[in-house]
């Protein structure tokens, strides 16, 4: 929080990063490589498509 000048920064980049974390939290220690890998392509996707809308 030291780097942030107002609250309202700060709680506007949690915002942000908790929904781009969720989204790349796929726990990968539940699943195998396989599923992990089809997991982390189809994060991407639809990560490449929100940033292109």
């Amino acid at each position: 929080m030291l780097k942030f000048r107002r609250m309202r920064s700060l709680q506007k980049f949690a915002a942000i990063h908790s929904s781009v974390y969720n989204l790349f939290n796929l726990e990968r220690h539940f699943f195998s490589r396989e599923n992990f890998k089809k997991n982390r392509t189809a994060a991407l996707s639809a990560w490449r498509h929100l940033c292109a809308a």
